[in-house]
């Protein structure tokens, strides 16, 4: 099978057109082309100038499959490495160079991920019952442990991680959420609120009783965000008091909540065979669904990173990655048939590390979602950045200073490569010539 390519590529007032024909096996499958993964094979090309073609510029007008048909089992994802695990891989959390797998009845296994095609388990711990989900907080890693209730495991040497507390009253634990020194765990009965700032003894704060079988619980704000088991859709609970936790609102999505991802007002809920539902929670105590991706099977994960939902899927369908910038049309951009039962994601960098089932952890490379374009753009002669505070919240100082034929521009990305920001600077400035004074002519803005 070819792909046709036609496009313009060029810099500095001369450019081409080129028309290119680029073979594919058939053991591949047709993918959507990037800027930064186009590789240009000229057929025919033609000379162009004009003052409009100055900027550096690469743009692909359009891609058409020739001939063939394929069975595709990926789409704009790619398996990096996989590490097998004893038991069932149920969920997983990153941190550092670790991932940390609930291995249900092997409970906690801990993986080194620092070269992700070879990961491979370094350490292990057996927490008693059948290991649900992980949080890792610290030195410490929270383990759901269904019958065995919530399990602190020290991890600070990952070799020989060793439990150095517990809490199991009352109920399965099947979700746990764990910031600064508190633990959130959705149990048989709701929510549970632990102090955990001595590990060894973690003691009850709170906690709020729910009327289904809350699996998953996700935190953000005074909220805590609760997958409510087989009928009951999303809870949201007031924990602006530890102490006295209160639901304030709930929308029932028609089939199991498995698990909850909470995000800039929206709540993304995997509900088994309704896939995935967005629920707009900016007013906590009428919450509203806007947008739903129905990803044909059994959805039982999220985890939300930029503008992408990512999926596990534990009826085959593998890892899904849907575009939910727009929740009113969610759409699904690439997928990974993993070959059996996804039951958890993480996203770390460029990489989604799924919970595959019996295949332990797969390590997927979405760096197509992720990654920040690469730009052809001229360097200062000399350049000069200062960032204060850094790391920043709210507002941050960024002074410029360069030898450059300004003005000059400053792009912000988070984390997720997405740019969110775009400012001019050096507007008012002349130049400064190399060969003379030190100082650089500097500007100074402030983004918030």
């Amino acid at each position: 099978m070819n792909l046709r390519i036609q496009g313009f590529e060029g810099s500095r007032g001369r450019g081409e057109i080129f028309d290119a024909a680029i073979p594919i096996n058939g053991s591949e499958s047709a993918k959507p082309l990037s800027k930064k993964r186009l590789r240009r094979v000229p057929v025919a090309s033609r000379q162009y100038k004009g003052d409009k073609m100055r900027t550096t510029t690469l743009a692909v007008m359009f891609v058409i499959t020739i001939a063939g048909a394929c069975a595709a089992d990926s789409l704009n994802v790619r398996l990096v490495g996989y590490c097998d695990t004893p038991d069932t891989a149920l969920s997983v959390y990153v941190s550092g160079d670790y991932a940390y797998v609930a291995g249900a009845a092997d409970g906690l296994r801990i993986i080194d991920i620092s070269t992700p095609s070879t990961p491979v388990e370094v350490g292990f711990y057996d927490t008693g019952d059948i290991a649900r989900d992980v949080c890792v907080s610290g030195n410490y890693a929270y383990v759901a442990d269904r019958r065995g209730g919530l399990r602190i495991i020290d991890i600070s040497t990952p070799s020989s991680p060793t439990e150095v507390g517990f809490y199991n009253e009352p109920g399965d634990v099947y979700g746990v959420y764990v910031s600064s020194y508190t633990a959130y765990i959705a149990n048989l009965f709701g929510l549970y609120i632990l102090n955990t700032s001595i590990p060894s003894s973690p003691t009850e704060v709170g906690h709020a009783i729910t009327e289904g079988w809350a699996f998953g619980v996700y935190v953000s704000g005074n909220y805590a965000y609760i997958a409510d088991g087989w009928s009951n859709g999303l809870r949201i609970i007031d924990i602006t008091s530890l102490h006295w936790p209160a639901e304030v609102g709930s929308y029932n999505i028609g089939s199991a909540a498995w698990d909850v991802f909470a995000t800039n007002d929206y709540a993304y809920v995997a509900s088994s065979s309704r896939g995935l539902r967005i629920v707009d929670i900016s007013s906590p105590s009428s919450p509203v669904e806007v947008g739903f991706y129905d990803t044909g099977d059994n959805t039982v994960d999220v985890y939300v990173y930029g503008d992408y939902a990512y999926v596990a899927d534990i009826s085959g369908n593998g890892l899904r990655v849907i575009d939910v910038s727009t929740p009113s049309s969610a759409t699904e951009v690439g997928f990974y048939d993993t070959g059996d039962q996804a039951w958890g994601v993480y996203v770390y960098g460029d990489y989604a590390y799924v919970a595959n089932g019996l295949d332990g952890l797969y390590i997927l490379d979405v760096s197509y979602f992720t990654g920040i374009e690469e730009r052809n753009t001229p360097v200062p002669d000399r350049l000069s950045l200062s960032v204060y505070p850094n790391p920043f919240n709210s507002a941050v100082t960024i002074s410029v200073g360069a030898i450059h034929e300004l003005p000059l521009q400053i792009e912000i990305f988070d984390i997720s490569g997405r740019c969110i920001a775009e400012t001019p600077v050096g507007a008012g400035l002349k130049p400064a010539r190399a060969g003379g004074s030190r100082t650089l002519p500097y500007e100074t803005v402030v983004w918030q």
